[in-house]
């Protein structure tokens, strides 16, 4: 499971200035590299996603608008919720689309 998403990847987004670190609020159980596992759930403005910095489309600070993640793992959930992937992207209504940089932890881990 080296390509699941965890607490504090990486975020970037096309239309933003700056990168962003994932909040996990969905589950305070399951983790993976003693971080908490990312699923589908943690997709909320502001308490998952943080802001970008400056918007390039409002051309003033962004204030993500999220919308639900694509591309989860089809087989790994926690508690029924799909687990993020590297893979994995979200769509921001103001035009943006949001990717994983970095997965916020080593290849090699522990799933507990």
């Amino acid at each position: 499971m080296p390509d699941i998403i965890t607490e504090g990847a990486l975020l970037l987004c096309n239309k933003g200035a700056a990168p962003s670190q994932l909040k996990v609020t969905s589950q305070q159980f399951s983790t993976y590299d003693d971080k908490l596992i990312a699923t589908e759930k943690d997709a909320a403005p502001e308490s998952n996603i943080p802001s970008f910095g400056v918007c390039m489309v409002t051309r003033s600070k962004c204030t993500p608008a999220t919308m639900k993640w694509d591309a989860p793992a089809d087989l790994e959930d926690v508690e029924g919720s799909k687990v993020l992937l590297k893979s994995s992207t979200c769509k921001c209504a103001i035009g943006g689309t949001i990717s994983i940089k970095d997965k916020g932890h080593g290849a090699q881990g522990e799933h507990n």
